[in-house]
């Protein structure tokens, strides 16, 4: 029998690409490492861009996405798409806006017929912008969830977590080996498996 062929497109700000984490892993490579690949072919393809709002994301997703979904592509691969989001349109944005964005992403994303999963954004060490992270973050979940896509919060468990907070404090405000490794934490138990139709590993 014929293995299932996955290509997967993430995109994301710098968290994505592991930047500042010892191990160069991230939060996606270590998500990676624990995904069961001997039933399929999964091929993954990461789109980095450091501080990336939902605006430039959703105006640049299809052209850098789509070729990598087609590309010499067997017959029938099956297409998943990852937004890792960021707190970056609070700095410009409205809401209302960044609503908008996200839903123009994900509703192109399923008249393609490609599977998306919606990672969160993170919370900082400013409680200011963290009261504002929090309304983003409902915002997005509100977007995802109305339209049956996976949504990650990784908002609300890290908020107050001793030592997401204490990597923050570590590293200038962003995870390190510690933090990384709590976010993929979150991704892989809050629906990824399942996303991607792959049984969770026995442990």
């Amino acid at each position: 029998m014929e293995p299932r062929h996955i290509r997967l497109v993430a995109l994301g700000n710098e968290l994505l690409s592991g930047v500042g984490d010892p191990r160069a892993l991230g939060w996606f490579g270590r998500v990676l490492a624990k995904t069961p690949v001997d039933t399929v072919d999964l091929e993954h393809y990461v789109l980095a861009m450091p501080r990336e709002g939902t605006e430039a994301l959703s105006r640049r997703w299809q052209e850098e996405a789509m070729p990598r979904f087609s590309a010499g592509a067997p017959e029938g691969t099956e297409k998943f798409l990852l937004l890792a989001l960021n707190d970056s349109d609070l700095d410009g944005a409205s809401s209302a806006r960044s609503r908008l964005n996200l839903a123009n992403v994900l509703d192109r994303a399923s008249q393609e017929g490609i599977r998306c999963l919606v990672v969160g954004p993170t919370p900082t060490l400013d409680e200011e912008r963290n009261q504002r992270i929090a309304e983003l973050n409902a915002a997005y979940q509100d977007v995802a969830s109305r339209r049956s896509h996976v949504y990650v919060d990784t908002y609300r468990p890290l908020l107050q977590h001793e030592q997401w907070r204490g990597d923050l404090a570590a590293n200038g405000g962003r995870p390190g080996q510690a933090g990384y490794g709590l976010i993929a934490w979150l991704v892989l138990h809050r629906g990824w498996y399942q996303w991607l139709g792959l049984s969770e590993p026995v442990t």
